[in-house]
């Protein structure tokens, strides 16, 4: 039986590392929002023969002062282009100078006023921390019956901390990719976090599900054996749930064109630092919490 909890400072140690270099991208980069978030606008073409080269559709709009125009190719011979938000005249003589350019089809256009950016902005903020609410207050109630050797609350509170965990990793990751190569926070990706943290959860809910089975079953005995006896029983279930979804995603990353491919890698990363949690974070900390109480004469240690 591997003692997952013996090791437990250097898998805060790695946590620490992967969390305070997450801020410090926040901090120092940003996010970058797509237009949904930010407000612009979105133009999608189809141009009828080769597709012009990136510099030269900049070229061709730079009278039109649309600010950091982000130009993204699609399939052989299309392009999105998104920049700042112009009225329906201007929306036309940009259309205009890219006809003179190639010929082309314009497939869609999309407006989005900051207003409606903003607002939508903090509607996916309040939705990620009603979720993690959500998710805390029900682990909590669904231990109420575990209150020994640690209380039920504590449960809840730790796979809070696990599920910031997985969710600060990506962000910090999509921090330095905007801010490097221009990826932005779009919808498809709130979505993947909002996934992230329901498949996370998921994960530590088996293991802690397990924990409560052999406490009820074995007695309260020795802690820290029963937490890792758990993690033993159950880490061929999450390693083989894992691998099966990241193989898929895998997949859609490199062949589910490009809406899709960062919504793949987001649930990639997060899924991959979900499970790592679920295991090496969540679970150990259950049992230093216990330690900690133990130390102060709060609970008594059982052999």
């Amino acid at each position: 039986m591997f003692n997952f909890t013996k090791y437990s400072l250097f898998y805060y140690a790695i946590s620490g590392i992967l969390i305070i270099a997450a801020i410090a991208s926040l901090f120092m980069y940003g996010l970058k929002f797509g237009i949904e978030f930010a407000g612009g606008s979105n133009m999608e073409v189809q141009f009828q023969k080769d597709r012009p080269s990136n510099e030269a559709i900049q070229n061709a709009l730079k009278s039109f002062n649309l600010g950091d125009i982000i130009i993204q190719p699609t399939g052989d011979k299309g392009a999105v282009l998104q920049f700042k938000g112009v009225d329906e005249a201007t929306h036309q003589q940009i259309l205009d100078a890219l006809k003179k350019l190639a010929p082309l089809d314009e497939k869609s256009f999309q407006y989005i006023g900051p207003s409606v950016g903003q607002e939508l902005r903090n509607k996916t903020e309040l939705a990620i921390a009603l979720a993690l609410v959500a998710i805390t207050i029900y682990i909590a109630f669904a231990f109420r019956k575990v209150s020994r050797p640690v209380a039920s609350w504590k449960y809840g509170i730790t796979s809070l901390i696990a599920l910031f965990h997985d969710v600060l990793v990506p962000v910090g990751v999509f921090s330095i990719l905007g801010h490097f190569y221009n990826v932005e926070i779009t919808i498809p990706i709130v979505a993947a976090l909002l996934t992230i943290l329901g498949f996370s959860v998921h994960d530590t809910i088996v293991i802690f599900d397990r924990i409560r089975e052999n406490i009820m079953r074995q007695g309260m005995g020795q802690f820290e054996e029963t937490v890792n006896w758990s993690l033993n029983q159950t880490l061929g279930r999450s390693i083989s749930t894992v691998l099966t979804v990241e193989f898929v995603l895998i997949a859609l990353y490199f062949f589910g064109g490009e809406p899709l491919k960062y919504f793949a890698l987001a649930l990639i990363i997060g899924i991959t630092s979900g499970a790592y949690s679920s295991i090496f974070i969540a679970s150990p900390l259950l049992v230093s919490w216990y330690k900690r109480g133990v130390k102060k004469g709060v609970l008594t240690s059982k052999k």
